[in-house]
């Protein structure tokens, strides 16, 4: 099993974008995926197709609930998710005080049994008590960054943030890759980032770039993941190429 956080400290990069339509890409190449919706937004679950996941992954913060009474399936074949609501917001304050409160997932993830390939973290966007967890208990993070200017200092701090978490709670993790994701092929400027990031990251960027797609826009709205959704257009295309990427590194290419 591999144990993959999607993460980047800003929003708008595209993880709850990758968190579902790589786990859809994923299970149509036979993989088993369970989604663990980590975000308050819930953005992941209702892309998903679960409404409401209650308070159910809050009781696993904060009262000891095992998380395997909270899976639920999707229309996509393979993939299962974990949902989540705006009750997790309450988790930070009520784990306020608490000892070993960033190892929480950790522990329950170790206790979960099932026939999953691949389990998927959508981490929220911000660096608080959540994904700490995330980056805590997982083996390998997927870092996503929009091909902006900005988001190349947001990267450097990011990745001083890992180094910290891997130095104080999780030395086994690892990166297993740098997506690109809203990439817009017509502007120079995009193109630009995309050639600084390839120059400073080497092959820890992936080949596959994550065109930017009205279709992948408009899929949320429907419940649906991009291969369902549209299977014939880019977005689609792109995140069927980064599950074969993901799937050729189950060897082990990480770093």
């Amino acid at each position: 099993m591999r144990l993959i956080a999607i993460f980047n400290q800003k929003g708008g990069s595209g993880k709850t974008t990758t968190a579902v339509n790589l786990a859809a890409a994923l299970g149509e190449q036979d993989r088993h995926v369970l989604v663990l919706d980590l975000d308050p937004q819930a953005s992941a679950s209702s892309w998903l197709g679960v409404k409401d996941g209650g308070r159910g992954l809050l009781d696993v913060f904060t009262d000891g609930l095992a998380l395997a009474g909270l899976i639920q399936p999707t229309s996509a074949d393979g993939v299962e998710v974990v949902p989540s609501s705006t009750w997790l917001v309450g988790a930070e304050k009520a784990l306020a005080g608490e000892v070993g409160t960033e190892t929480i997932l950790r522990r329950r993830l170790a206790a979960l049994k099932g026939p999953w390939q691949y389990i998927l973290i959508d981490c929220p966007p911000a660096l608080g008590l959540l994904t700490v967890n995330a980056l805590a208990a997982a083996q390998e993070v997927l870092v996503t960054v929009e091909t902006h200017v900005m988001a190349l200092s947001g990267l450097a701090r990011l990745l001083e943030t890992l180094d910290v978490v891997k130095e104080r709670l999780n030395p086994d993790v690892k990166i297993t890759g740098i997506l690109a994701c809203r990439v817009n092929a017509r502007t120079r400027h995009a193109q630009e980032v995309v050639e600084q990031l390839q120059t400073r990251f080497g092959s820890l960027l992936y080949h596959t770039l994550i065109r930017e797609n009205v279709r992948l826009a408009e899929c949320p709205s429907f419940g649906q993941p991009i291969t369902l959704y549209d299977p014939q257009c880019n977005g689609a295309t792109d995140y069927r190429q980064l599950a074969t990427e993901v799937i050729s590194q189950e060897n082990g290419r990480t770093a």
